[in-house]
């Protein structure tokens, strides 16, 4: 199967590189034979102290670490002191569909993550049964994908037949389940919809999903109650999984929203990650250090729950979830059909504007990405700027272009405070994250302007928080960016460098390593990540992508 990303690159068949030499042929197998990584900084993911050393690889696993290492016939890279880290696990991606339009993955694997975790907040393109047919449809027609798959293993199939540069594993999404079962009503499922559901799971779960997944401010997944969710994470458990959830409130109600989290992974007896984690609004602040007690305690209780966190004080989303979650009972369709209804829209209003979201001001809502071309004007604007553009008040503004729209637009909202996010991320309880798909500089992935987070999260951490700052040490960061996560998930053969694991490596310059992308220009790579290598091939080579894809789909509880 060809991929519909645009404009150059391997389409199909991850041996392949159009327009290759014979050189550069001959010189891709060695590469994927032997490779002798040479005069490295190791930093090896464990958080013990870095150490000078070579890096021999063979066959797409690491076979020794020393000095003076030798390898006859192998490619030689001399890394020249450049700091040599297991490969990133991005542990909160949303490259669902992404993955499929454009499988070079650029800004992921040019920050250095060579591990996407996708179906977060309760969204995965798969299992595709009931309303999630017509609905996932819709969500992938606009790239150009036609979803020619049903179970989750023929998705995960999918994804292999395209190609990809850097590894997945992937999350059950409650929402999709639901949806795939209940529809999107509000109310609880009738037992024999309970049974279907944790079938779906189980069954997902066989195929080689990780865990199951939750946003609880987005419809449908909002609707289900702590019952429910227990019910479904069990399942989970059972087989080894782990629940990542979106929790219910991150701002007034998070100290709620987190207890809620933690009481599921007790009576569930399931592994529990809390999804960027945060407290949005300014009379939230601090209330992430009283959360990260809740989470210490619940440790020495003996309930397994850490985590996740970008470094950023903005958030993403659908401009949507301003609005009250009754209004989405029945559909998007019905959702839109009251929001243009006088009097519904008068007590939408009324409850909007008495949300803690809209307290923050609609100045710091930012619209980044729209559909129809005629809103594309507001791209990178803020609500307020666009009200006075329009001549509206900025709810009005806000409501006629979710309708205009089809309740289809992305917006960034300024609710953190630095102190909380470096509170967070130097926190020993959390891993880093993206919270963004793949994105790149050309094509359908290349428009908008998205949170600069899909292209600078990592680097950000390096250059940021542990050069600039000294929020972290280096050794502690990598941590959180490999062995950490892949303990999260079960993953034994990566995110560490020791003999006998998969050969995921990131080389960088910490000198120089800085997130470059921002809010008003997000498409911008990083600086700094000089090599990237996935399952013993480099991908990104001097700072450039080679074109390659290695990645491969993992499975839980497979080699």
């Amino acid at each position: 199967m060809k991929s519909v990303w645009g404009r150059r690159g391997p389409t199909g068949d991850a041996s392949l590189r159009a327009g290759e030499s014979k050189e550069q042929e001959l010189r891709r197998k060695a590469d994927m034979g032997r490779l002798l990584l040479r005069d490295a900084k190791i930093v090896d993911g464990t958080g013990r102290p870095w150490f000078w050393g070579d890096v021999a690889l063979k066959d797409g696993i690491i076979v020794d670490i020393g000095r003076g290492l030798t390898a006859s016939g192998a490619r030689v890279i001399d890394l020249c002191g450049l700091v040599l880290a297991p490969g990133f696990i991005d542990i909160h991606s949303h490259s669902d569909d992404t993955v499929l339009i454009n499988p070079l993955a650029e800004s992921k694997i040019r920050q250095g993550i060579t591990t996407e975790v996708i179906g977060n907040c309760g969204y995965s393109p798969a299992p595709l049964e009931g309303e999630a047919i017509d609905s996932i449809r819709r969500d992938l027609d606009g790239c150009g994908i036609t979803p020619d798959w049903s179970s989750f293993g023929e998705y995960l199939h999918r994804i292999e037949d395209n190609g990809t540069a850097v590894n997945i594993a992937a999350l059950i999404g409650h929402g999709t389940i639901r949806q795939a079962v209940i529809g999107c009503e509000e109310r609880k499922p009738y037992p024999e919809e309970l049974a279907y559901m944790k079938k779906l799971v189980s069954r997902s779960m066989d195929e080689g999903a990780f865990g199951i997944s939750t946003g609880l401010i987005y419809p449908p997944s909002c609707y289900a109650d702590t019952d429910e969710i227990v019910e479904l994470a069990q399942i989970v458990a059972g087989k080894g999984g782990i629940y990542a959830t979106h929790i219910r409130n991150e701002g007034s109600g998070v100290v709620d929203a987190t207890e809620e989290a933690i009481a599921i992974g007790k009576r569930a007896g399931v592994r529990v990650e809390i999804s960027h984690h945060k407290s949005g609004g300014p009379e939230n602040r601090g209330k992430v250090k009283e959360t990260l007690r809740i989470i210490e305690n619940a440790r020495c209780q003996g309930i397994d729950v850490l985590c996740d966190v970008y470094p950023y004080v903005a958030s993403s989303t659908g401009l949507s979830v301003i609005l009250p979650n009754s209004l989405f009972d029945g559909g998007d369709e019905k959702a839109l059909a009251r929001l243009k209804d006088k009097d519904t829209l008068s007590e939408i209003r009324r409850q909007v504007e008495e949300e803690e979201g809209l307290r923050l001001g609609w100045d710091k809502t930012v619209i980044s990405s729209v559909t129809n071309e005629g809103n594309k004007a507001f791209e990178g604007k803020s609500l307020c700027e666009i009200a006075a553009i329009t001549g509206k008040d900025p709810f009005t503004a806000a409501i006629d272009l979710l309708i205009d729209e089809a309740l289809s637009v992305q917006v960034v909202r300024f609710i953190m405070c630095e102190e909380d996010v470096t509170f967070v991320l130097s926190s020993r309880l959390s891993s880093i994250g993206t919270d963004a798909s793949s994105m790149a500089l050309y094509g359908v992935l290349g428009m908008g302007k998205p949170h600069p987070r899909a292209y600078g999260t990592f680097p950000r951490v390096l250059g940021k928080y542990v050069r600039d700052m000294g929020a972290l040490r280096l050794e502690e960061a990598v941590r959180k960016m490999t062995s950490l996560p892949a303990g999260r998930l079960g993953i034994l053969d990566r995110g560490l460098i020791c003999p006998g694991t998969v050969a995921d490596l990131v080389a960088f310059d910490p000198d120089t390593v800085e997130d470059i992308a921002t809010y008003t220009d997000p498409h911008r790579y990083p600086l700094g990540i000089m090599w990237v290598i996935v399952s013993g091939t480099p991908v990104v080579e001097q700072g450039e992508h080679t074109g390659l894809l290695p990645g491969k789909v993992l499975r839980h509880n497979r080699r």
